[in-house]
């Protein structure tokens, strides 16, 4: 049978990018169709504005701390319109740098109308047919917005609109505290805005560890920013200038902006799956297997769709992994879920995870041991003003699995950097002794991780060793 296309992919996010480059370098023929914009969430409403505004807050942050910055006028605190400029990067990015990835896309579908699938091999757009002998489905989320009583008679923001503010609110409460919520709730404090954090969970960063979730509460609450965990919702009001939430135990918060920030849903109405023997969950994602192809031999669903590892970098990756593995034979193909992920958050202190975390660890019944080693007993971090936060790692105990690491742990600054050597350590299965000799740039953060393996065989120095090693000597 004759196809349009070779490749078609559905969604131009951090997937959809990585299989439409990749393809067309490759040389085959690809269309892409996006509704939105290029870049889908992470560029434009997620990853890269927030860290924009990240940025913007800390240098207005920093100069109400030290009063010794030049900054340009858009800059300098009191102003309180940052989101033209995020708008101007924004745009220059997708100018000059996004679209220029696409130069080789054989056909693009910008904002033209949703996908919907009419066969295995065919969608239409807006009433054109496209057909293409592989199809990568990479469509992403959708903000959730949970059934609080009340919710729906209020004008809520979440990423995909808080961007959009013309200036900055007086004061916000966000529910949830995630990634989204606790970046947010510092970036808004710093520009001005009294911010609360409210949400179900019993601590800040949930997925996480909860002893990085305390200290990161720490930190938000010197800045002045209201933590309330473990709090059931019970309402969402209108109220003069804005609105009030509710919640069991007395709790009543006013302010002028609610940003909901409580996880992602699915919308797969407009793809029409079952036209293509698609099947899927409408709370869990597209089902795949592990070499991520769908229920339909022709077709693969990377990305969040899929409902594994809702992280950019994760999506890139499984585009990569998809679209190799659709050309690769069945005993090359590689299984998606045995690449580690590590992920970021990146309020100041940053929290970093990769691997294992000691919960997980305990309900397997692994025989481990912490090693921590805290910024504050490290002169470099004492000496750059940087002394909140560690390194946990956790090893294995046992006999076959000594020095073998299941997870690490970094809260404080660079740790988004120092924590993809733990990933990589983790992914190929090595253990603290190369942690240990590798040289590690000094005075950088992560000689803190040379200095975590340094411990680990400190704590080998049994009495026993120790007399071997005074023969020896």
């Amino acid at each position: 049978m004759t196809y349009d296309y070779d490749v078609l992919v559905i969604g131009a996010g951090p997937a959809g990018m990585a299989v439409s480059v990749m393809a067309s370098e490759m040389g085959l023929n690809v269309a892409t169709v996006e509704k939105r914009a290029l870049g889908g969430e992470c560029m434009n409403v997620g990853c890269i504005p927030s860290k924009a505004l990240l940025r913007i807050a800390k240098v207005r942050h920093s100069a109400d701390r030290f009063g010794d910055y030049e900054l340009d006028e858009r800059e300098k605190p009191g102003v309180r319109r940052p989101f033209e400029r995020i708008a101007e990067h924004l745009a220059y990015i997708d100018k000059k740098k996004t679209s220029a990835m696409f130069k080789k896309v054989s056909k693009l579908k910008l904002a033209e109308g949703e996908a919907s699938f009419v066969d295995p091999h065919t969608v239409d757009v807006s009433g054109e047919k496209l057909s293409a002998k592989r199809i990568f489905i990479s469509v992403g989320t959708r903000p959730a917005v949970p059934p609080i009583p009340g919710i729906r008679d209020v004008d809520i923001l979440t990423n995909d609109t808080i961007f959009k503010l013309e200036e900055v609110p007086a004061s916000m409460t966000i529910i949830g505290g995630g990634a989204i919520g606790c970046e947010m709730a510092q970036a808004f404090t710093r520009l001005g805005t009294k911010c609360a954090i409210i949400q179900m969970d019993p601590h800040l960063m949930p997925q996480g560890d909860p002893d990085a979730g305390k200290l990161l509460e720490e930190h938000f609450r010197k800045e002045g920013i209201e933590v309330y965990n473990a709090a059931k919702l019970t309402k969402v009001e209108k109220q003069n200038g804005g609105m009030a939430i509710e919640a069991e135990g007395g709790i009543r918060l006013e302010s002028e902006r609610l940003l909901v920030a409580a996880g992602r849903r699915y919308d797969f109405d407009a793809l029409k799956l079952e036209n293509a023997g698609v099947r899927f969950d409408p709370r869990k994602g597209i089902e795949v297997d592990r070499h991520l192809r769908t229920t339909a031999k022709n077709i693969y669903a990377p990305g969040d769709c899929n409902g594994h590892f809702l992280f950019s970098h994760a999506a890139m990756h499984q585009g990569m992994i998809a679209l190799m593995n659709s050309m690769l034979p069945g005993p090359m193909k590689m299984d998606f879920r045995k690449f580690v992920v590590p992920w970021t958050v990146f309020t100041e202190p940053q929290v970093s995870l990769v691997g294992l975390t000691e919960k997980q660890l305990k309900d397997r019944g692994v025989d481990y041991e912490v090693l921590e080693s805290r910024y504050e007993d490290y002169g470099a971090a004492i000496a750059e003003g940087i002394p909140v936060g560690f390194i946990r790692v956790y090893a294995g105990k046992g006999l076959l699995s000594r020095g073998r690491i299941y997870g690490a742990l970094i809260v404080g600054e660079g740790s988004g950097e120092m924590i993809n050597e733990w990933a990589l350590a983790i992914q190929k299965k090595l253990r603290m002794t190369d942690i240990m000799m590798l040289q590690h740039s000094f005075p950088t953060m992560g000689f803190l991780s040379k200095r975590t393996g340094e411990m680990w065989m400190m704590n080998r120095m049994t009495p026993f060793i120790k007399k071997m090693v005074r023969w020896m000597f």
